[in-house]
């Protein structure tokens, strides 16, 4: 091995374990939500805040963030995130008020959505197209397919041995090690535009639609989806999109431009990315509450049931990365999105009682080869034909889509079982048995969300096949 592609991979191992804490923060505050509220006397109805706070800020500026890695340098832009990132996490593990800790976790989301897309964009820029990067994508799909599944399994054990602050202390001394090893193994690189203009303007208008979206459809399930707020919410994100668009569409310096969606491959992987991502972290977040509030199992016990999707989809991504190689990335993400949805049809028959053994870890498995043989050929096809001077909006792009769609997938999710849950509650059922139909119908309608992706992917994804050869900056 040379010492330019040993580099290579040592950069993709430098920017992985960023992305990797970036996707476990997601989840691994879940399992540990009770502990906090205890601690900290938070209400029940502002708790939720310390999941939410994150996820707006994540969705919101994940776009911005990757069009700033092109413009002002990949690296630098990495490392800004990384900074701020850490610097949350130390501020929410010392946090001794509601207060504190939901405003550390919005500057810990603002830290993950500039370091996802910078840190995508520069693998993307390092390995050329084809089957080098597709390698590459592959561990990177590893990485964000069991980021989920792990951040539960974590949360369980330092929530259980060391307590809720080590969810969050965790992260320093992985980010210290990442900041040390970015500048002597990863190049800086940026978009060859011919200029370092900003489209402020832009910029504004759509983290502010983005971060209304994420906002209005995470308290949906709370104050209703009907109500006035929730309405004007969303058509206040719809408004400022659409000036977004506008401006975009008459700017010479645009943060977006339309060109990119010209790439079918693109298209594709982002409404592919949107649908399966409202999946993937639903499919964990009701998991979750089975398991704790049903089966009444400890944080700890429910996170290491989670080791059986998180270990396997490692092992299958390798797996992927391989056939979308030989294939192409239709076949196989249209067959992990029906394994994807088989297994979450499976779930709505779990019952009352139920064990992990045969109940829970036959479908953790199917879940973990759905995963990955979805995962993988989505990241590879986001980038199918991509110039580079577009990788940083393409990574922005796709994050933004799974992100959106995880926050649309968790609060349809919610209201599905919350409604039906109430209704059999309501009617003299237990809570068990109330709560384990309405997991039931939540888990259905994730199952046809699933069978919905396969069909785009399939349709979409039409005669693409991966390049053998480094794609070519057009003229």
């Amino acid at each position: 091995m040379t010492d330019t592609h040993r580099r290579k991979w040592l950069t993709l191992a430098v920017v992985g374990t960023a992305f990797f804490m970036t996707i476990l923060d997601v989840a691994i505050v879940n399992v540990a939500i009770p502990s906090i509220q205890k601690n900290l006397h938070i209400a029940e109805s502002t708790v939720q805040w310390v999941v939410t706070a994150y996820a707006i800020t994540f969705g919101g500026f994940l776009l911005l963030g990757g069009r700033m890695a092109d413009l002002l340098g990949r690296r630098r832009i990495f490392l800004v995130g990384l900074v701020l990132f850490t610097l949350a996490s130390l501020a929410c593990g010392l946090a001794s008020s509601a207060g504190v800790l939901i405003a550390s976790r919005a500057v810990q989301g603002l830290g993950a959505a500039i370091i996802s897309p910078a840190a995508l964009s520069i693998v993307t820029t390092t390995f050329d197209e084809g089957a080098e990067r597709n390698k590459a994508l592959g561990i990177w799909g590893a990485l964000g397919g069991s980021g989920a599944a792990a951040g539960v399994l974590f949360g369980g054990i330092l929530t259980k041995y060391l307590g809720w602050e080590w969810i969050f202390f965790v992260n320093i001394p992985v980010g210290a090690v990442v900041l040390s090893l970015t500048r002597p193994f990863v190049h800086e690189s940026h978009a060859e535009l011919g200029h370092r203009r900003f489209d402020a303007t832009g910029a504004v208008s759509v983290t502010a639609s983005m971060t209304i979206l994420v906002y209005a459809i995470s308290k949906a399930p709370f104050v209703g989806w009907a109500t006035f707020r929730t309405i004007g919410l969303l058509v206040l994100s719809a408004a400022l999109l659409a000036a977004f668009l506008v401006t975009e569409a008459r700017t010479k310096a645009p943060l977006m431009p339309f060109e990119i969606f010209r790439n079918r491959s693109v298209t594709a992987a982002n409404v592919v990315g949107l649908l399966f991502g409202a999946g993937i972290f639903a499919n964990f977040f009701i998991l979750t509450l089975y398991v704790q509030q049903v089966l009444g199992w400890s944080a700890l016990k429910a996170g290491l049931t989670f080791l059986a999707t998180a270990g396997t989809v490692v092992v299958w991504a390798g797996v992927a990365q391989a056939l979308v190689t030989r294939f192409g990335p239709r076949p196989i993400m249209t067959l992990g999105l029906l394994v994807a949805g088989g297994t979450m049809l499976y779930y709505t028959t779990l019952p009352v009682g139920g064990h992990y053994w045969p109940d829970l870890l036959p479908p953790y498995l199917t879940f973990a080869l759905g995963l990955a043989l979805t995962f993988v050929p989505v990241t590879i096809a986001a980038f199918v034909g991509v110039a580079p001077r577009l990788a940083g909006l393409a990574s922005g792009l796709l994050n933004t889509s799974q992100q959106i769609g995880g926050a649309i997938g968790v609060a349809v999710a919610s209201t599905i079982f919350t409604a039906h849950a109430n209704s059999l509650l309501g009617s003299g059922h237990s809570f068990a048995q109330a709560y384990t139909s309405g997991y039931h119908w939540a888990f259905f309608a994730l199952a046809m969300t699933s069978f919905v992706a396969a069909a785009t992917g399939f349709v979409l994804l039409r005669n693409v096949r991966v390049a053998a050869e480094p794609a070519l900056e057009p003229a």
